[in-house]
């Protein structure tokens, strides 16, 4: 199959760096154009990323163009055909046009070639086949400009074998069409990925992660999820317990607030119900860190947050922080069900904006003057002595301080008294 059409709204083209690595791989019996994911997105007028290029030149060919223009090669994929150029900082993926000759799950061995319908056949999404020259024009070799005009997600030729290539493409069908596509999931697609899902146990947890990242944050992702549970593809990845409801909750609780979406957040009210749940999705994702401790803060108690009065969730911001605090929050109301327009919990999340923290006013000076050393003595004081001053609703009065004070060392003096 071959269709064409002009794209207009793509200066990218015409001027720029993108346009110089065509205009330097164009010519003398040679061809370069854009492919993939920049493709699709200008189609669907989406914001534009990475820029990769497929030429019929061979990678030495590249280089050298590349030396002669004083342009920057790095032989990033040479064994794969993949150069990368880097022109005004920005990197251009050059890959020498390919068909597989035998593939071992995700690994191929290729040969190259000039074949452009070859190369794009190759490809695992009929939205991701397309190719644009240096003059505009789209070239589809697999069907996906009809796919684009109706955002669908199909695989190229049969969806199977495309998934046999490489289990990930699982994940990246559910992923694109999040992101991508209306209405259900192609079906062909769909009932593939089920078929293949033991496959997904080989893929490394870093891939995984890489998707399952996307997916969170994608405008379809509530959907793609769905999908993904009623085909039995999520207790492979996270390998426990799934919500559906809440990971719906959490993203009309974010679009309710105006929040940008947040793949970790989302993540928590997807797959933590308590602070075990983190540490297990800590190794099966190689989640970092503070990733892991955000799931962590969000899975403490969540449950204890939904009926806090005023004064409480000021008590609770306190201790929190305003990031912990809100997360935790926003996955109570997620899991609230059924409450997501509930006013009060509109108030109790957006707490942060409506009042400033105080600072602990009561210092190490005023216990010392008051008979206390430095020491485990000093710390123990001051802990009583914030606890009481939350308790008071945070007074910041001279008399008031003064009491919790007296208060805080006559209870130490009392409990350690000989």
């Amino acid at each position: 199959m071959t269709d064409a059409r002009v794209l207009d709204a793509a200066p990218w083209l015409r001027s720029g760096p993108a346009a110089r690595v065509l205009a330097v791989l164009n010519g003398d019996g040679e061809e370069a154009r854009v492919v993939g994911g920049a493709v699709r997105n200008a189609l669907l007028a989406a914001p534009i990323g990475d820029i990769d290029i497929a030429t019929t030149a061979l990678p030495d060919k590249v280089i050298s163009r590349a030396r002669a223009a004083g342009i920057k090669s790095v032989p990033t994929g040479i064994e794969h055909g993949t150069v990368t150029l880097v022109v005004e900082a920005r990197p251009f993926e050059v890959t020498t046009l390919r068909e597989d000759v035998e593939t071992f799950g995700r690994k191929a061995r290729v040969a190259f070639g000039r074949d452009w319908a070859r190369d794009a056949e190759r490809r695992d999404f009929t939205i991701n086949g397309l190719s644009v020259d240096a003059a505009g024009v789209v070239h589809d070799h697999v069907g996906g400009l009809p796919d684009i005009a109706a955002r669908r997600v199909r695989f190229i030729g049969d969806p199977a074998r495309r998934i046999a290539e490489d289990y990930l493409r699982i994940l990246r069908f559910f992923r694109i069409h999040a992101s991508y596509g209306s209405g259900e999931p192609d079906r062909a697609g769909y009932l593939a990925c089920i078929s293949g899902f033991a496959g997904l146990a080989a893929l490394s947890a870093e891939r995984v992660r890489m998707e399952v990242m996307k997916l969170m944050i994608a405008d379809g992702a509530a959907g793609a999820v769905t999908a993904m549970a009623e085909g039995g593809l999520l207790l492979p990845i996270f390998g426990s317990v799934f919500y559906t409801g809440p990971f719906a909750g959490m993203i009309a609780a974010e679009r309710a607030l105006g929040l940008e979406p947040n793949a970790i957040r989302r993540l928590g009210a997807l797959a933590v119900a308590v602070t075990e749940d983190a540490k297990r999705l800590s190794g099966r994702l190689r989640l970092t860190n503070q990733e892991t401790k955000k799931l962590d803060s969000m899975g403490h108690r969540w449950w204890r947050l939904g009926g806090m009065d005023e004064a409480t969730a000021r008590r609770r911001l306190y201790r929190l922080g305003a990031e912990r605090y809100r997360d935790r929050l926003m996955l109570a109301w997620a899991r609230s069900g059924g409450e997501l327009d509930c006013p009060r919990w509109r108030e109790l999340v957006t707490l942060p904006e409506r009042w400033s923290v105080p600072k602990f006013p009561l210092k190490a000076a005023d216990f010392a003057a008051r008979g206390i050393a430095e020491g485990p003595a000093l710390g123990q004081v001051l802990a009583l002595a914030e606890d009481a001053w939350l308790a008071a609703d945070f007074p910041a009065g001279e008399s008031a301080l003064e009491a919790i004070a007296d208060h805080a060392v006559a209870r130490f003096n009392r409990d350690h008294r000989p």
